[in-house]
């Protein structure tokens, strides 16, 4: 019983361990000096976590549940996007 207990929490908090194991690779590519692939990376995670907020339940999303799911979805989709606009437009990397 207990088994079954620890297996449901950890599946309930896959979801959010995706996205954030996306935005740590996103971070080792900044760190590495490949900025524009790294932001891309983070923007990837937002939209990841945007898809999976409006396909699985609130019980099933873990905690990427902040507030309603269309709040949700909006709010990760509109930053995800805001950071690949951002990241695509600029013209010179932080080493100039």
């Amino acid at each position: 019983m207990a088994a079954r207990r620890v297996s449901d929490r950890v599946r309930t908090h896959l979801p959010f361990g995706l996205v954030i194991a996306i935005v740590a690779v996103g971070f080792v590519r900044i760190a590495q000096y490949h900025w524009r692939e790294g932001t891309v990376l983070i923007a990837v995670a937002l939209l990841v976590a945007a898809i999976l907020r409006a396909v699985l339940t609130q019980a099933q999303s873990g905690l990427l549940v902040i507030r309603g799911r269309g709040i949700d979805v909006l709010a990760y989709a509109a930053f995800s996007a805001m950071i690949l606009i951002v990241s695509l437009t600029i013209t010179k990397g932080p080493t100039g």
